[in-house]
């Protein structure tokens, strides 16, 4: 059968209408399959990266120290020496109050004007130096007068006390103005602010300080002071640094608290500090080592040149307090020698030597002048100075050796 061009064209459109039909019912269905799929999918119209989610930041929960505070420590020590501890224990109360005030006038020295040299109130510097040959700071003068309050009027302890910063010592009752102030059974001894040159650099300063017993039935005067340091009862100090750190010794070991700042009370935080007994650090200031005395010299050479097993290492901030307590902690060495021009040093006996040494001497090192041991030197006036070897008892007997063989030397 022929069929005519005609019906061949219309046979053509109706196959391929049906074929067409047919495909799209198929995609449409396929569709529909997806359709759910695609309801749980997010559609990204532009090409830029996924936004992040927000960081999260740990909240990291302090965790406070179970410590014991510095009063219950005091509490706890006075019950278990007795009466003179007790007697101790509010000047030393006393003394954590006063470290708590200097610490906050440190920190807010810049911001409160307390840099520079001390000014009267015209505005002017002050006249003269003090009893050092040393132009007062402003720290200096505020810092000494908070000691002065607190060993004075914290309690009828104390009944005379001798500043580094003045001329000769003072009864409480002429630094109260009462004559009720009049009592005690001790004697006081300071540094209010040890290093406050470094102050204008952030660097660490301190306060150290020292406590005698008067002799029984007299009234204090510059004899009362010029005792042995084996003779003291109790030493201390406090370093404003990182840390606030006191540290001190009734004359059965040495303990540390540190300031905590959210309660703003000393924790315990240093039981028992026991010194290296050998460390390889030595803190002296080398700006001097051709003043220095030929002992000293050959000594400072010998570590430099490693004639030991340990290698050393120099560490010098400038400050007693924060160099001995670097000491302290790590082992090794602190010294202030003579000079030539200052044979006797420059470390004041009463109030930095002596405080020290019996710190240095309870937690189980040596303090020495070079010649002998500083604690059994005999003072001869309040500001008396001598040259000063504090720290591990290995270093401090070998700088002892120094001394002991140049001298016989000299004497050949």
């Amino acid at each position: 059968m022929h069929l005519s061009t005609a019906s061949v064209l219309i046979l053509l459109i109706r196959t391929t209408a049906y074929a067409f039909s047919v495909g799209v019912n198929r995609n449409v269905q396929s569709i529909q399959e997806r359709i759910p799929k695609l309801k749980n999918r997010r559609v990204v119209l532009y090409s830029t990266p996924d936004p992040q989610p927000p960081v999260k930041l740990a909240r990291a929960k302090p965790r406070k120290k179970n410590l014991k505070t510095l009063a219950r420590y005091l509490e706890v020590e006075s019950w278990k020496r007795g009466p003179e501890a007790s007697d101790l224990e509010v000047v030393l109360r006393g003394i954590g109050e006063a470290c708590k005030q200097i610490n906050l006038i440190v920190q807010r020295a810049q911001t409160d004007d307390f840099y520079g040299d001390a000014v009267g109130d015209d505005g002017m510097p002050l006249d003269g130096t003090n009893i050092q040959g040393e132009v007062q700071q402003k720290l200096d003068v505020v810092c000494n007068a908070i000691m002065l309050k607190q060993f004075c009027g914290n309690s009828n302890v104390i009944a005379a006390v001798a500043s580094e910063e003045e001329d000769t010592h003072r009864t409480c009752c002429d630094v109260m103005g009462d004559s009720a102030f009049a009592a005690g059974d001790y004697v006081a001894v300071f540094d209010p602010i040890d290093g406050s040159k470094n102050i204008d650099a952030s660097l660490p300063v301190g306060t150290i300080f020292g406590i005698y017993k008067s002799p029984p039935g007299t009234s204090p005067t510059e004899q009362t002071f010029l005792q042995k340091g084996s003779e003291m009862v109790a030493a201390g100090y406090c370093l404003y640094s990182a840390t606030t750190i006191l540290v001190l010794t009734m004359g059965s070991g040495v303990d540390g608290f540190t300031l905590d700042p959210d309660k703003g009370i000393f924790l315990h935080t240093h039981p028992d500090i026991r010194i290296p007994s050998s460390g390889a650090i030595y803190s002296f200031n080398e700006a001097y080592f051709h003043d220095f005395s030929t002992p000293v010299q050959q000594y400072l050479n010998s570590l430099k040149a490693g004639s030991s097993s340990k290698r050393v290492n120099a560490r010098y901030i400038g400050a007693l307090v924060g160099d001995l307590h670097n000491i302290l902690i790590n082992g090794g060495i602190y010294g202030y020698p003579g000079t030539r021009t200052n044979p006797s040093g420059k470390l004041r006996l009463l109030y930095e030597s002596n405080p020290m040494g019996m710190i240095i001497e309870q937690a189980g090192g040596a303090a020495s002048t070079g010649c002998g041991r500083i604690l059994d030197v005999q003072p001869t006036e309040i500001h008396m100075r001598v040259p000063t070897f504090l720290g591990s008892t290995e270093n401090v007997f070998e700088l002892d050796q120094f001394h002991k063989y140049y001298s016989e030397e000299d004497n050949v």
